[in-house]
Formats: structure tokens, C-alpha cells, sequence
């Protein structure tokens, strides 16, 4: 399975994302900013999601449109 980036750049375990659009994240009552470097993205079982790690939320997942290799 290769997953990809709003971009087609292919994402591996490990990698550095930034995010290209403002996004509201449900139950946290937190905003991340377009721009917001998010590091050492874990892929997931579906090509279309990364889970990864924020400061402010545990437990984030992302979808890769909204995201791309930094």
C-alpha cells in the first residue's frame, strides 16, 4: 500500500507533514493552523489517514489530503 500526500509524494513511517489547510479538530476545541509542522507521522491501515502526534491532542489522525511532506 503507498500513501501519498495532497501532492503525490509518497509518505513513509517516520516522515514530517505539514498541513495546507486549517482544520478544527473534533472534541479538543483546537484549531491547527495551516503551515503547523506536525513530525514522525505513523501510517495506518487506511491509505487515506496517518496517525500522528500534536502537543495539544493525543491520539490525532489526519487525512492525507490535508496534508504534505515537509
Amino acid at each position: 500500500m503507498k500513501v501519498k500526500d495532497s501532492n503525490g509524494t509518497e509518505l513513509k513511517d517516520g516522515d514530517s507533514v505539514t498541513l495546507i489547510k486549517d482544520l478544527k479538530v473534533k472534541g479538543a476545541n483546537v484549531t491547527l493552523k495551516r503551515g503547523t509542522l506536525i513530525k514522525s507521522i505513523q501510517l495506518t491501515d487506511n491509505e487515506d489517514e496517518i496517525d500522528c502526534r500534536y502537543e495539544k491532542v493525543k491520539g490525532l489522525v489526519l487525512r492525507t489530503e490535508f496534508v504534505k511532506k515537509a
